[in-house]
């Protein structure tokens, strides 16, 4: 497989599929250009060899063109994080793109519009007339480039025209992953093949039912598996404790219970919370107080970890050599319900310095390391939501498939 070290862009137009899908406030101003700044090292491999850049990204997600979700309001942040001007193309398969990519030069840069203001970046090919005009969209990005460089982990689970389907009009030598999605990779690698034990996963987030695929997965791999956030509480009725109006998947008790189980015959060392941070309403400014993870009493409802659970968990994390932690402990939206996820990303920074190899992902976990300054402290931050967790899931992502074919 060709790889993007080993390949010389001198004299080649290279398309390159990022995942600038990056927040705007309402002027339109990038708020968060972790993920250009992301994507800058291959676009400037790229540029250094004498090669010309094509840069195609999504934004939001668009019916159809729309002002809101254009790609010019990147232009700027896109430019000055690269370091030299990039022109614009206001349209990805339009003419003016086709000319202004014909037209690059060595060592010059093209922005394409979003590509999901066409319905074909994204259709099923289910009916044969979707499948011509999406085909015609991925000839057309196709054609402009001598090179496919495809370095969007975000949408790496996705099999669109600009991240899977393009890859078949390049031949093996000439299509390769970017410096980003290089780094994605090996990071699920080493939390899923070449792992280091003991072996600690922290799962949050608030349904069991959005995680049960991952936690399944997790059971044939880890030696400890920490299961938190709002997750906490089904798996404490599931056993018979009381949860006053905190968040609950009843019909997924029996599941629970089943996961226990589980983790049991597989010698799995099963950490959940033993007490909480309680709340008198779902608010920043509720009345609160500590109980026990099963007996919180009505009209109370927990939004975070309490103390001796963040010493359990601490205690686990800290004696790991390889740590993957995807969701918070609790509400961390709310200053007051902070304490707990920072209390793990404070811990796992502290295996991290010890020699423990450290994936944080997922929205809200990425939120968080970068919310209380802890990102430099882990060893990889993945840029991927749904791409990571699907990885985690042991699924194959197209994107990947696409160049490596497997």
């Amino acid at each position: 497989m060709q790889t993007i070290d080993n390949f010389n862009f001198a004299g080649k137009k290279a398309f390159v599929r990022v995942d600038f899908n990056v927040p705007l406030d309402e002027n339109f101003n990038v708020t968060d250009d972790t993920r250009i700044r992301a994507g800058i090292p291959t676009l400037k491999k790229i540029l250094s060899d004498g090669g010309s850049v094509i840069i195609a990204s999504h934004l939001g997600r668009p019916k159809g063109v729309t002002e809101k979700y254009s790609l010019k309001h990147i232009l700027t942040n896109v430019s000055k994080r690269l370091g030299s001007d990039v022109q614009f193309a206001g349209d990805c398969v339009g003419e003016e793109a086709k000319k202004k990519a014909a037209a690059l030069k060595p060592g010059e840069a093209l922005l394409l519009e979003n590509l999901r203001f066409y319905a074909e970046e994204e259709k099923s090919a289910a009916k044969k007339a979707v499948r011509e005009s999406q085909k015609v969209f991925t000839e057309t990005l196709a054609s402009c480039a001598d090179v496919y460089v495809n370095d969007a982990f975000g949408t790496a689970h996705r099999a669109h025209a600009s991240t899977a389907l393009i890859a078949d009009y390049f031949d093996t030598g000439h299509k390769m992953f970017g410096y980003l999605l290089e780094k994605e990779i090996n990071a699920v690698g080493k939390v899923l093949s070449d792992i280091n034990r003991p072996f600690t996963a922290i799962m949050g987030g608030s349904k069991v039912s959005s995680k049960i695929d991952i936690i399944e997965n997790l059971l044939d791999k880890v030696n400890n598996l920490i299961i938190t956030g709002g997750m906490t509480y089904t798996f404490a009725k599931a056993a018979g404790g009381r949860i006053g109006n905190s968040i609950c998947e009843d019909d997924k008790l029996e599941l629970a219970g089943e996961l226990v189980r589980k983790a049991l015959e597989k010698g799995v060392n099963l950490v959940l919370a033993v007490d909480a941070k309680i709340a008198d309403s779902f608010s920043n400014d509720a009345k609160t107080g500590y109980a026990d993870v099963d007996k919180i009493p009505d009209g109370w409802e927990g939004l975070d970890i309490g103390p001796k659970t963040e010493a359990i968990y601490a205690e686990v994390i800290k004696a790991s050599k390889t740590i993957l932690w995807n969701g918070p402990t609790g509400v961390f939206e709310f200053e007051n319900f902070t304490h707990g996820s920072r209390s793990v990303g404070e811990a796992i920074v502290e295996a991290t310095k010890k020699g423990a190899f450290s994936l944080v992902g997922g929205g809200d976990s990425v939120a968080c390391v970068n919310k209380f300054g802890l990102a430099d402290g882990v060893s990889y931050v993945s840029t991927g939501g749904g791409a990571l967790l699907e990885a985690i899931e042991g699924k194959t992502l197209p994107g990947i498939k696409a160049i490596r074919g497997f």
